[in-house]
């Protein structure tokens, strides 16, 4: 099963991603029967978007998992809902803040991921790792990737399971900052995104 993993560079003053590192550790060592396309995307609007749309229709992945980094969780939150809207409470790495826009004019106000959420919401809690579903993935990046590949699979008619996985910071983060704020160990993460694709191709 060929399946596409993107994650994100950091950002917001921060020097680590914990999206960025999963890719890294499990493309380098991903499950058994798994051909793994692992991509970090620049945290810029729509480059990123245009990006993971180039990816799902050159590499044609039997599934799409997108990552990023959502402070203050306490858990592994897969997205249930993706929003036709831009609206950055911070810049983006070229220092664009966008307010109140489509993020696809003229397309749908919302996609519903294709993956089977409450199954790989099971699959993480089975191994001790707290997980979540979630119905807001925010009006930043990580929403706008996702509502691009799910829009794109759409007009294209692929129905392959695809969506965002939205990952807790990692403890070295939390120590940049004087705000203590929730994090997660990256061999929990690392594991539970290993869960989820594990749970796709069995």
């Amino acid at each position: 099963m060929k399946i596409l993993l993107t994650g994100f560079e950091p950002f917001g003053g921060s020097s680590l991603n914990p999206s960025a590192m999963v890719v890294d550790a499990l493309t380098s060592n991903p499950p058994p029967g798994i051909e793994l396309i692992g991509v970090i995307l620049p945290v810029i609007g729509v480059e990123a978007g245009d990006r993971v749309v180039e990816l799902a229709e050159s590499e044609s992945p039997d599934a799409i998992i997108l990552l990023g980094e959502a402070t203050g969780r306490t858990g592994i939150s897969i997205e249930q809902v993706a929003i036709n809207l831009r609206d950055y409470r911070m810049t983006d790495n070229s220092g664009t803040c966008t307010t109140d826009e489509a993020v696809v004019e003229g397309a749908p106000d919302a996609y519903f991921a294709t993956l089977p959420i409450m199954r790989l919401v099971d699959a993480i809690r089975a191994i001790g790792v707290p997980a979540s579903r979630s119905l807001t993935a925010g009006a930043f990046l990580c929403n706008e990737i996702s509502y691009r590949v799910l829009h794109a699979n759409a007009l294209a008619g692929r129905s392959i399971p695809a969506g965002f996985v939205h990952l807790p910071r990692v403890p070295e983060q939390c120590v940049e900052t004087e705000t203590p704020h929730a994090s997660m160990a990256l061999d929990q993460q690392i594991a539970a995104v290993r869960a989820i694709l594990q749970a796709l191709s069995g």
